[in-house]
């Protein structure tokens, strides 16, 4: 009977010993921005069209935005910044909206994304330059988050300045 319940015992501690690190770096991960006072990060509000970058609690940068449509919203929540693909070539996702449409190479007029493309939500919601600046201020996108290309590309480089993965809270 020892025997049985020391193996149960050790069962679950050989279960749970992975488990336990892994659930506390995710949630870690996913913390609000809010809860940095320190560092960097990133505030977007979806409502009133802007992105902030926060620098030790104070906003030193604030960008006009282009959102998602209704139909294809930006998603909302906690997330961090992954990695940065510059002058990014875009490949259509396997959806509907994007069925008939092409491959578009680096630097392309038609591609969407223009100068640089940071992932929030792997595999398909980043925050990107546009080949349409017009669409700023707009809820325009696919769920992504479009920014004029030069301000994505200072974005970017504040990222990385930042050490490369920074929070991402994500509001209505």
């Amino acid at each position: 009977m020892a025997f049985a319940r020391r193996r149960l015992q050790l069962g679950a501690l050989l279960t749970l010993g992975p488990i336990i690190p892994a659930v506390l770096w995710w949630s870690l991960s996913r913390a609000p921005a809010a809860r940095h006072q320190d560092g960097m990060a990133i505030e977007v509000s979806l409502g009133s069209r802007e992105l902030k970058v926060v620098e030790d609690g104070k906003v030193t940068h604030t960008y006009g935005i282009a959102v998602g449509r209704p139909s294809h919203p930006t998603p909302t929540g906690s997330f961090r910044s992954g990695s940065i693909d510059w002058n990014p070539a875009w490949t259509p996702p396997p959806t509907a909206w994007a069925r008939n449409k092409e491959y578009q190479p680096p630097g392309a007029a038609s591609n969407p994304m223009q100068g640089v493309k940071i992932y929030f939500q792997a595999p398909y919601y980043f925050i990107h330059g546009t080949n349409d600046p017009g669409s700023i201020g707009e809820a325009a996108s696919h769920g992504c988050i479009r920014m004029t290309p030069d301000d994505a590309t200072e974005l970017a480089h504040l990222i990385e300045k930042a050490g490369g993965g920074v929070p991402i809270n994500i509001s209505d």
